[in-house]
């Protein structure tokens, strides 16, 4: 049928399809549903124990193409997402910013490859973990997951001019953002609700869980820059080497020439983006910053409006590429205080990045019309990620509507009542990690799965900490695999490497991931550990 590996469009498609046929075959089932008020005060619809019972089928055929309409709606946010971001990062290119970013980073490092200690370890090996040590404690801490999409632009043109491939820039933001996902110290969007329906303290046993996170951020890192270093040493080993030829062609290189200069329009973009955080400043002088479980008090909009002004006023001393640098940077800096202080989601991080674009413009001394052509481009430049993100939404729009996810669920627990603890640990891990490929929503997932699993950990001598545990592993490795991950889809399009590709790369280290997470499923079994 297909003389060439299928396009990415049409390997989700057969999927569709695939889930359609599954609704054929399998029982429809459905537990009945309740609403609990979770330790923050929220409530949060989770199963009724015992409640599963059989439903009229609702067997998928034609509603295989209305599931792409119900995919996009469904997956709407991340869409409109992709597009604000696309559009906003469009402008900012239009400004050659990023391009005098990357010149001076290489150029940087290569003054750091003068010193023999650094040059022995690998400047660009340091650089690598730093960037990814980072985002995997955005994953860990407050579970950075969407916002991944918007730093993908940046560091995979960044990863090809220092050499490697789009493949080595998805994974310096994305996996390792969900390296930390996996390893969630203190991510509330996943151990928070699975600890809070499972009745424990929420965020204990945070000690075990941080061991945890070093222990698979040390296999991830290492995985990521043995194919960094084999990219580099023959880029012809690359996985995406025939795939990358869009960022090869805008590779920027270390002696190429920007012309530096700072209009009038750039201290206008200034003093009005300026103006505006003074506003907001003002409003919001004090922000309550959650980490964790623990809250406190910081004035993050003051102080951070006084960096961005004395780091504005010497960047436009130099140059306008570098003051659009620094919307860039503080654009990050708000969005972390946003989600950390305002409960920000990819509405609010959406605009803000729009907002960026906006003010890059002004600064570039772009009409109105000239910003506008520039966010149409970007956004019809990255509509092909946009739309294979709905398209892939309609795989869980198929399962979930023709009833037989809860079937899955049901069976899969029925089946492992007679193992002993370690086979029942590790069943309850596998669960969970082959239904985070049709349902990649960690809360969505985690209301699905734990009032059952809870309860029946206690039966059979484990600890809840432990099913826990199993539930934050299975929710976080196959979330780097799973074509019904509207993020990881939009990663891929935007980076432009065909799912097919990426599989190829991925499935050695999910496989490795897998089998590390059922080694330290174990301990937890044989010590006593605070918090289990």
């Amino acid at each position: 049928m297909f003389k060439k590996v299928p396009h990415t469009y049409v390997i989700v498609f057969l999927i569709v399809i695939v889930s359609a046929v599954m609704t054929w075959i399998i029982p429809s089932g459905e537990f009945e549903r309740t609403q609990k008020t979770m330790s923050n005060g929220k409530e949060k619809t989770v199963i009724v124990e015992n409640s599963f019972h059989k439903v009229d089928s609702e067997p998928q055929t034609w509603q295989v193409f209305t599931s792409i309409y119900n995919g996009f709606v469904a997956q709407s946010h991340i869409i409109v997402f992709i597009l604000l971001i696309g559009g906003a990062f469009w402008i900012l290119n239009a400004s050659k910013a990023l391009d005098a970013g990357i010149i001076t980073f290489i150029v940087a490092t290569k003054k750091l490859e003068k010193h023999r200690f650094l040059r022995k370890i690998g400047v660009d090996n340091i650089v690598m973990v730093l960037i990814m040590t980072m985002f995997s404690l955005f994953g860990a801490i407050f579970g950075m997951s969407e916002e991944t999409i918007a730093f993908v632009i940046v560091l995979v043109p960044l990863a090809i001019s220092m050499g490697y491939d789009s493949i080595v820039g998805v994974c310096l933001v994305y996996v390792a953002a969900h390296l930390g996902f996996a390893g969630a110290i203190l991510n509330p969007f996943t151990i928070g609700i699975a600890q809070g329906l499972s009745d424990l303290p929420v965020f204990s046993g945070w000690e075990y869980r941080l061991i945890c996170w070093l222990v698979i951020n040390i296999t991830g890192f290492s995985f990521i820059l043995l194919y960094a270093r084999r990219v580099k040493r023959n880029p012809e080993k690359s996985l995406s080497f025939g795939v990358d030829d869009y960022w090869k062609k805008n590779k920027v290189e270390a002696d190429e020439k920007i012309e530096y200069y700072t209009p009038l329009s750039a201290w206008i973009s200034f003093i009005m983006v300026l103006g505006v955080l003074v506003l907001f400043s003002a409003y919001y002088p004090d922000s309550v910053l959650k980490v964790g479980n623990s809250n406190f008090h910081f004035p993050a909009l003051p102080v951070s409006t006084l960096a961005f002004a004395l780091v504005s006023y010497f960047s436009l001393r130099k140059s306008v590429h570098f003051y659009i640098l620094t919307l860039l940077a503080f654009t990050v800096v708000f969005l972390i205080v946003g989600v950390m202080g305002y409960d920000w989601y990819v509405m609010e991080i959406g605009a803000l990045f729009f907002a960026m674009g906006l003010a890059s413009g002004i600064a570039m001394n772009k009409s109105a019309n000239e910003i506008t052509k520039l966010f149409i481009e970007g956004a019809k430049d990255i509509f092909s990620a946009a739309f294979i993100v709905g398209l892939a939404g309609g795989i869980i729009v198929i399962l979930t509507d023709g009833k037989i996810v809860d079937t899955i669920m049901y069976g899969m627990s029925v089946a492992m009542q007679n193992f002993g603890r370690e086979a029942s640990l590790g069943s309850m891990y596998g669960i969970q990690t082959m239904l985070n490929i049709i349902i990649p929503s960690g809360s969505a997932k985690a209301a699905l799965t734990m009032p059952i699993m809870a309860p029946f950990s206690d039966l059979i001598g484990i600890a809840r900490q432990s099913t826990v545990l199993a539930f934050q592993f299975g929710d976080g490795f196959t979330n780097m695999i799973t074509p019904a991950s509207g993020v990881l889809i939009g990663c891929l399009g935007i980076a432009k490497i065909p799912y097919n590709v990426w599989f190829k790369f991925i499935w050695k280290l999910i496989l490795i991931l897998f089998v590390l997470g059922f080694l330290l499923l174990l301990p937890t079994l044989y010590f006593n550990i605070n918090g289990f």
